[in-house]
C-alpha cells in the first residue's frame, strides 16, 4: 500500500503523460520518500493497463539494484522480472522487466530488443550531452523503438557544470516535484536535520577547481593535515554526546582512514570503507556498524547513494564541494526516522550549507561557463597598466602585485533545514494576477497580511512558466487550494479568475518567511493542525 504522497506521484506522473505526447520526465523526490517503492508499484501498474509493455529499470550501483529488486518482489512477488547485471551475478533478458546495471548493458541494445518505458534511478548521473553509457543505450533504443519514453527519479535534479538536468541538450524536458523534504519532515515520513557551529574550518582558498569542482589531490592535501584532524574529530567527540551512529565524509582515501585512525586513538571505535574495500569486507564493517559495534564509519565517495541506515544521528562533513548534488546526498543519509531519537546532527565543518543553501533550498549549479558581469582587472601602480585580477606581475612592466590575502570559508550557525525565519499570524489574504516588468510574464502573486503592525508579506507564483520554476508554482498552488478549501481545477484559466477563487479561500492562520534578496520567501503555511511547505 502506497503513502499518500507515493500516490500522488503516480497520478502527478500519469497526467502529465497525458498533457505531453513526446518527451521525458523526472521525478524528483527526496532521500527517503521510498522511491523503490514508487517503481515497484509504477512496474506493476503499467504490465496491469498494458500487458505487452517491456520495461527496463537502469541504476549505476549495485545496492540501488538490489534495493530496487527488493521492494518489487515485495510489492509484486510473483513480477515477471529479470535481472542484468555483472556484480550482481546474473544476465536475465527476455521478461517484460528488466533490473539492469548500466555498466553491464550499456552495449546490449541489440539483444534488449523493443523497450516502451527506461526508468532511471538517480537520473541526475545521465550526462547532458549525448555522451556516456545511459546516453548511448538510451539513443540505439529509440531507434529500433522511436516512441520510447524515458522516466528520472532523482533528490537532486541538476549537474554540476550543467545547471538542471532539464537545460538543453539534456533528456529530460520538465521535472515533476509531488512532495518535499519539510512536507514529509511533517508527516513524520523524514526526520529532521539539525546544523551546529564548529570551530575547526577547512580551508580550501588554495585549492583549485576544475570541471566546477575542487580538485581532489589538492584538496585532500589542504585539509588532511594533523593538526587539522586532530581538531576535527575532538570537536566530533565533544559535539556528538551519546549519539550512537556516525557517518563522515572525508576529502579523500587517505583522509578517511586518517581521521578514522585518529578516532579509535580517541577511544571511539571507529572503521573505514573506500572504494577499495572489498565487497565482503565492506558488508563486514556495515554490519558491524548496524549492530552498534562501530560507533563511526568513514568514508570517502563511497557511501552517498545506495546506502540507507536510518539510525545515522550523526553526519560530519569534511569534504568541501561545489557539487549541490553531492550536498545532497550527503546530508540525505540522515533524513530517516531514527528509532532512538528524533533528528540527526549534521556537523559542517566543510561549509557546504554555507555553499549551497539549507537542504530544503538548495542552490542548483551554474551551468559552464555561466558568469556574472564582466572580468574583473586590477590596475599596475607602477605603469597603470588594466591587469587580470588573477596576475601576479604585470604583463607590461613585470611590477608584482602584492600577494593576496588568503580567502577563508567563513563557518556559521547555517540552518540546514532552513527553518531560520520569521513567523507571522496571519488575518487576511489576497490573490491577485501579475506582469512581471522584465519579462512581461503573467503569473499569480499572493499578499498575506497580519496584525496592524505586520508588514504584507507577498509571494509570487509563476504557473504559467513552461519550467521547473512553474511546475513547482503549479504544484504550490494545487496544494494552497487544497488547504483553503476552493477548487481550482485548471489554472490554464485567466488568471484573474483563478486569483478571485483563491482569494475566497480559508487563508492559513500562519506563515513562516524569511528574506530571499529583496523578495519574501514563504517557507510555510499552516492551517490549524495542517501546514503546506
Amino acid at each position: 500500500m502506497l503513502r499518500d504522497y507515493q500516490q500522488r506521484t503516480i497520478d502527478q506522473l500519469y497526467a502529465w503523460f497525458d498533457r505531453n505526447n513526446t518527451g521525458n520526465p523526472c521525478l524528483v523526490l527526496p532521500t527517503g520518500s521510498g522511491k523503490s517503492h514508487i517503481i515497484a508499484d509504477l512496474c506493476r501498474k503499467m504490465l496491469q493497463e498494458w500487458p505487452e509493455s517491456q520495461i527496463l529499470m537502469l541504476v549505476h550501483v549495485k545496492e540501488l539494484l538490489e534495493q530496487n529488486l527488493e521492494k518489487l518482489r515485495h510489492h509484486w512477488p510473483d513480477a515477471p522480472v529479470g535481472v542484468y547485471s555483472a556484480s550482481v551475478g546474473k544476465k536475465q533478458l527476455g521478461e517484460p522487466i528488466t533490473f539492469a546495471g548500466i555498466q553491464s548493458i550499456r552495449n546490449k541494445a541489440k539483444q534488449i530488443g523493443h523497450v516502451d518505458i527506461i526508468l532511471c534511478d538517480e537520473a541526475h548521473v545521465i550526462s547532458h550531452k549525448d555522451e556516456g553509457g545511459y546516453r548511448k543505450l538510451i539513443a540505439q533504443l529509440l531507434e529500433i523503438n522511436p516512441r520510447l519514453r524515458v522516466i528520472g527519479f532523482t533528490a537532486s535534479p541538476y549537474r554540476l557544470g550543467h545547471g538542471m538536468i532539464t537545460d538543453k541538450p539534456a533528456i529530460f524536458r520538465e521535472l515533476i516535484e509531488p512532495t518535499n523534504i519539510l512536507e514529509l519532515v511533517r508527516l513524520g515520513h523524514l526526520a529532521p536535520l539539525r546544523s551546529k557551529h564548529t570551530t575547526a574550518q577547512l580551508d580550501t582558498s588554495e585549492v583549485h577547481k576544475r570541471g566546477g569542482e575542487f580538485i581532489e589531490a589538492e584538496l585532500q592535501a589542504a585539509v588532511d593535515t594533523e593538526d587539522q584532524n586532530n581538531s576535527v574529530v575532538r570537536e566530533i567527540i565533544k559535539l556528538a554526546g551519546d549519539r550512537k551512529a556516525w557517518l563522515a565524509f572525508c576529502s579523500g582515501v587517505q583522509h578517511a582512514w586518517n581521521i578514522c585512525d585518529k578516532l579509535n586513538e580517541l577511544g571511539i571505535v571507529a572503521d573505514c570503507i573506500t572504494g577499495g574495500t572489498s565487497k565482503k569486507e565492506r558488508e563486514r564493517i556495515i554490519g558491524e556498524f548496524k549492530a552498534g559495534n562501530i560507533r563511526c564509519l568513514t568514508n570517502a565517495n563511497v557511501l552517498t547513494t545506495g546506502f540507507d541506515y536510518p539510525d545515522i544521528d550523526l553526519i560530519a562533513m569534511l569534504r568541501p564541494t561545489m557539487s549541490p548534488g553531492l550536498y545532497v546526498q550527503m546530508a540525505g543519509r540522515g533524513l530517516r526516522p531514527k528509532s532512538h531519537t528524533d533528528h540527526c546532527l549534521v556537523l559542517d565543518f566543510a561549509a557546504v550549507v554555507a555553499t549551497h543553501g539549507p537542504i530544503t533550498h538548495v542552490r542548483p549549479p551554474n551551468k559552464k561557463g555561466e558568469k556574472e558581469g564582466a572580468a574583473p582587472v586590477k590596475v599596475c601602480d607602477n605603469c597603470q597598466e588594466l591587469c587580470a585580477l588573477a596576475a601576479r606581475v604585470c604583463p607590461a612592466c613585470g611590477h608584482p602585485f602584492p600577494e593576496p590575502e588568503p580567502k577563508k570559508l567563513k563557518l556559521q550557525n547555517d540552518d540546514i533545514m532552513g527553518l531560520a525565519d520569521k513567523e507571522m499570524v496571519v488575518t487576511a489574504w489576497r490573490w491577485r494576477r501579475h506582469v512581471s516588468r522584465a519579462s512581461g510574464q503573467e503569473m499569480l502573486m499572493v499578499t498575506y497580511y497580519g496584525a496592524l503592525s505586520d508588514a504584507p508579506v507577498s509571494e509570487y507564483m509563476p504557473v504559467n512558466n513552461p519550467g521547473y520554476a512553474g511546475e513547482k508554482a503549479r504544484q504550490a498552488v494545487a496544494s494552497i487550494a487544497r488547504d483553503a478549501d476552493v477548487l481550482v481545477s485548471d489554472l490554464h484559466n485567466p488568471l484573474d479568475v483563478v486569483a478571485d477563487i483563491l482569494s475566497c479561500g480559508e487563508p492559513p492562520d500562519s506563515i513562516e518567511f524569511k528574506m530571499d534578496g529583496k523578495y519574501h520567501r514563504v517557507l510555510r503555511r499552516s492551517w490549524n493542525a495542517t501546514q503546506t511547505a
